[in-house]
C-alpha cells in the first residue's frame, strides 16, 4: 500500500469524466479507464462512439470489460480522492450531480449532459474539445424538469396562447402559429400580475380578518346582551316573586284575622253560656234544698226569693257562623294582576325603546299603489281618494287590493317603522315579501307572504288571531327581525306590545306595506302616515 502511494498519484486513480476515484472501472479498446457509469452515460448522449480522452472513434459501441487488476489497485488506493478546498453545497444551492459521498456546490449545469458540475468535475468540459462544445449555464436545480420532454431542449420560451413553457423546436412545430416570448419577459409580466394578486389576496385576508373581528364583536355583544337579559329577567322575576309572596302573606293574614275574630266571638259566647250555666246550677241547688224543707215559714220566705230567675240571654237568636272567604283570593289575585300589569308595562316600554333604535326611513312607492290611492309628495302619507285613476300598466301595481309598498326593502338584519292610524275606522299594515301576488283578489296571510295587522269595527286581527284592544290606537310600531323570523306590533302611545308573529320563514326581501282601506262615505278618509320615531325618556 505504501509503495502504491509513493509511485502513483491521485490522478492515476481518477476517472477523466467525473474526476473522482474510479467506481467499477472498465477499459475501452484503446486502453483508457473510466467508471462504468460515466462512460456508459457519455456514450448514451453521443451519436458517434469515441474515447473521451484520445477521441478514438469506434464503428460500433465497444463492449466494456472490467480491468480486474486495475480495479483491485483502485480498491487498495481508497474509495475517495476529493479536492477539499471546494465548498460543500448549502440547502438553497444546487449540488454537483457527479460527487459521491459529500456533495459539493455546482458551479455550472450542462444542457447537453443534463448534469450539474462542481469546479473539479467541470474540468473535462473546459479541457476536452468535444465537451467544450456543450452548452454550460448557471447551476440549475432539477435540470431534467427544465427540459422539453419531446425535444430534449431547454424550455426557454413561453407560449402565450396555451400558457406553457416551450423550447425552440416547439415554436417550429406544435406552437408554430402561437405568440411566444422569452421566459424573462413573461416572468416580468407574471411578476407584475403576482403583485396585483398578492394585493388582492392581502385585501381578501384583511376583509376576512375584519369579518372575524365583526363576528367576535357580535358574539361579545350577544354575550353582554344575554347577561343583561338574564340579570333583568332575574330582577323582574325576583320582584314578581316578592310580590307573590307579599300577596300570599296578606291573604294568609287576612284569613287568619277573620278566623281569629270568629274564635274570639265564640270564646266570649261560650264564657257567657258557662256563666249562665253556673248561675242556673246554683239556682237548681237552692230549689232542691228548699224542696226538702218542712218548716212552712222558712219555705215560704225562701220561695219568695226564687220567684225572680237570674237574668239570661235568649240563646235561640244567637248563631255563630264560619267566616266567609268569598272574594278574598280573587281580590288578592286582582292586586297581583295589577302589579304584574305595571311590571309588564315597564318591560314593554323598555322593549319598545330597544326596537326603536332600528328605525328606518322609508317612503311609499307610487308604482305599487292601487289606482284609488293618493300619495303625498314626500311619500309619507296615503289615503283612499274614492276615484279610480287612469294609470299606465305596471306589474308592480296592486289592481284590486288598496295597498301600497315602500320603495325600500330589507333582506337581513332588523328594522322598525311607525305608522299613524289616528281617526281611521279601518286599516291594514305590516310587511310583505317582494314576490306577493298583486293582481286580483288577495287573501293576506303569512302563507301568501303577508304579515299584517288589521283593524276594523270588530277590533284588531292578525291572520285568524283576534286581539284585545284596550284603547283607541293612535300610532302603531312595526319591528322585524329578519334573521330570527320575528314580526312584532306595538301601541306606541300606550307603550304596549300588541302581538308578535314568531318562527316566520323569510327567504326574500320584505317591504313595509300600508292599506288605508276604503273611504266609507268620508268615515275613513284620514290618511295613514309614516311617522318619524320619537323615543320617550
Amino acid at each position: 500500500m505504501a509503495s502504491a502511494n509513493a509511485s502513483w498519484s491521485e490522478e492515476n486513480f481518477s476517472c477523466s469524466i467525473c474526476l473522482d476515484v474510479f467506481n467499477s472501472p472498465v477499459s475501452t479498446p484503446c486502453g483508457h479507464n473510466f467508471c462504468r457509469t460515466c462512460i456508459t452515460k457519455f456514450w448514451d448522449e453521443q451519436v458517434k462512439y469515441k474515447c473521451p480522452v484520445c477521441n478514438k472513434l469506434f464503428n460500433t459501441r465497444p463492449d466494456l470489460r472490467v480491468n480486474i487488476l486495475f480495479s483491485e489497485m483502485v480498491d487498495r488506493f481508497g474509495t475517495s480522492v476529493r479536492v477539499n478546498e471546494q465548498p460543500c453545497v448549502e440547502p438553497a444551492e444546487v449540488p454537483c450531480d457527479v460527487c459521491t459521498g459529500t456533495q459539493l456546490k455546482a458551479v455550472k449545469s450542462c444542457l447537453v449532459c443534463f448534469i450539474s458540475y462542481c469546479q473539479t468535475h467541470l474540468e473535462p468540459h473546459q479541457r476536452v474539445s468535444v465537451l467544450k462544445k456543450h452548452r454550460l449555464v448557471e447551476p440549475l436545480d432539477r435540470l431534467e424538469d427544465r427540459m422539453c420532454k419531446k425535444h430534449d431542449r431547454l424550455l426557454e420560451l413561453f407560449c402565450q396562447t396555451e400558457q406553457v413553457c416551450v423550447c425552440q423546436y416547439c415554436t417550429e412545430t406544435d406552437h408554430k402559429s402561437h405568440p411566444v416570448v422569452p421566459l424573462n419577459e413573461e416572468y416580468e409580466v407574471k411578476t407584475a400580475q403576482l403583485g396585483k394578486i398578492e394585493a388582492e389576496v392581502q385585501q381578501m385576508i384583511w376583509e376576512r380578518k375584519l369579518k372575524i373581528k365583526e363576528i367576535k364583536d357580535t358574539v361579545d355583544m350577544s354575550k353582554k346582551d344575554a347577561d343583561r337579559e338574564i340579570a333583568d329577567g332575574l330582577q323582574v322575576i325576583t320582584a314578581l316573586m316578592r310580590c307573590i309572596k307579599k300577596c300570599q302573606d296578606e291573604l294568609n293574614q287576612m284569613v287568619k284575622e277573620r278566623l281569629k275574630s270568629k274564635e274570639k266571638q265564640a270564646e266570649d259566647l261560650i264564657k257567657e253560656l258557662e256563666q249562665e250555666i253556673e248561675d242556673l246550677t246554683n239556682r237548681s241547688s237552692e230549689v232542691k234544698q228548699l224542696s226538702h224543707t218542712k218548716d212552712h215559714l222558712h219555705f215560704l220566705q225562701a220561695f219568695r226569693s226564687l220567684k225572680e230567675p237570674p237574668p239570661t240571654r235568649d240563646w235561640t237568636t244567637v248563631e255563630v257562623r264560619p267566616p266567609s272567604y268569598v272574594g278574598t283570593l280573587r281580590r288578592s289575585l286582582d292586586q297581583l294582576e295589577e302589579t304584574l300589569n305595571m311590571e309588564m308595562k315597564k318591560l314593554c316600554d323598555a322593549e319598545l325603546k330597544s326596537v326603536q333604535q332600528y328605525d328606518v326611513d322609508v317612503t311609499l312607492d307610487p308604482d305599487t299603489a292601487h289606482p284609488c290611492l293618493i300619495l303625498s309628495e314626500d311619500g309619507k302619507q296615503v289615503h283612499h281618494g274614492g276615484v279610480v285613476k287612469e294609470l299606465p300598466d305596471n306589474p308592480k301595481r296592486f289592481t284590486q287590493c288598496v295597498c301600497v309598498l315602500t320603495r325600500q326593502s330589507f333582506s337581513s338584519g332588523r328594522f322598525y317603522f311607525e305608522v299613524q292610524v289616528e281617526d281611521k275606522t279601518e286599516w291594514c299594515l305590516g310587511v310583505a315579501r317582494e314576490s306577493i301576488e298583486r293582481n286580483g283578489e288577495i287573501i293576506a296571510t303569512p302563507e301568501t307572504g303577508y304579515w299584517t295587522l288589521n283593524y276594523d269595527e270588530d277590533g284588531l286581527l292578525f291572520n285568524d288571531v283576534r286581539l284585545p284592544l284596550r284603547a283607541e290606537l293612535q300610532k302603531v310600531g312595526v319591528f322585524v327581525d329578519y334573521d330570527e323570523g320575528l314580526v312584532s306590533f306595538y301601541d306606541v302611545d300606550a307603550r304596549v306590545h300588541i302581538y308578535s308573529a314568531t318562527s316566520c320563514t323569510f327567504t326574500e326581501p320584505l317591504h313595509p306595506i300600508l292599506s288605508p282601506c276604503l273611504n266609507a262615505v268620508g268615515r275613513n278618509s284620514a290618511p295613514l302616515i309614516l311617522s318619524p320615531v320619537s323615543q320617550k325618556d
